[in-house]
């Protein structure tokens, strides 16, 4: 299988439909098949970009390369 990077923007979006499913009583396994990502990838996003908004997203990207450059 053919490894995928995904941008804040998409994981953030794949989350909320994670949720939008787990509300409906889908389990975390049929809501990782619906989003195409395993199960330890889903709960490492969730971890880290759990209640981020879409422009957080995009600042905390920002800020990661500045910090790299400096």
């Amino acid at each position: 299988m053919k490894r995928i990077r995904h941008t804040a923007e998409q994981i953030i979006r794949k989350l909320k439909t994670a949720e939008q499913l787990i509300a409906q009583g889908k389990t975390v396994a049929d809501v990782c098949r619906a989003i195409e990502v395993t199960q330890p990838t889903y709960h490492c996003w969730k971890q880290q970009y759990g209640g981020m908004q879409a422009e957080e997203a995009k600042r905390l990207t920002r800020l990661e390369k500045e910090n790299a450059r400096l």
